[in-house]
């Protein structure tokens, strides 16, 4: 799978943001210092030494690894602007709803006895707010990417394949190898 749900969901988050996060090694360290209290508590969460992340907040380190250049990415993310991102996803859980744009494959099962071969498809649809909260609400509670594609599934099949169940009431939709998803708010 190239792309996952909960990856799209937390990118189109971070597009709320309203400052860029910090962006060099010494600038994100400062911001892990201050937020997780400490250069101990800083150095648990992204798994390296307390000495290291001192280091890096004097500026004595500049370059981190790879693999600890994305931890340490990931971490700041996750605790950059909250209050947009809350707001944001409020928005769309409540009023704005989100828009998914997705290459899968889709297959069916209608009624008893009929089906339809899966297909890839190229698909753009706004799903209503309450899928957003569906989906957000799974994100945060730690729902593994199966889970989100099934309430990306309903949520498609309700509004593209059933027409806001105005048609094709029982069609069951199945939503696998997708090729790319990306979620706007």
């Amino acid at each position: 799978m190239a792309d996952s749900i909960g990856n799209s969901l937390d990118r189109a988050l971070e597009g709320a943001f309203t400052r860029p996060a910090p962006k060099s090694a010494q600038a994100q360290m400062k911001y892990l210092v201050k937020q997780l209290k400490g250069t101990r508590a800083a150095a648990q969460a992204l798994g390296i030494s307390q000495r290291t992340v001192e280091r890096y907040v004097k500026g004595q380190l500049k370059r981190p690894r790879q693999d600890l250049r994305g931890r340490m990415a990931g971490e700041v993310k996750k605790r950059w602007q909250p209050q947009i991102k809350a707001k944001a996803r409020k928005k769309a859980a409540s009023t704005g709803g989100i828009v998914v744009n997705t290459r899968a494959r889709f297959g069916f099962t209608a009624a008893p006895g009929t089906t339809d071969d899966a297909r890839i498809r190229d698909i753009t649809q706004a799903l209503p707010p309450e899928f957003a909260d569906k989906l957000f609400t799974a994100r945060e509670q730690g729902a593994n990417e199966q889970q989100l594609q099934q309430i990306a599934a309903d949520g498609l099949a309700q509004m593209y394949f059933r027409n806001n169940n105005t048609r094709a009431s029982g069609l069951g939709v199945e939503f696998t190898d997708v090729e790319h998803i990306r979620i706007d708010l």
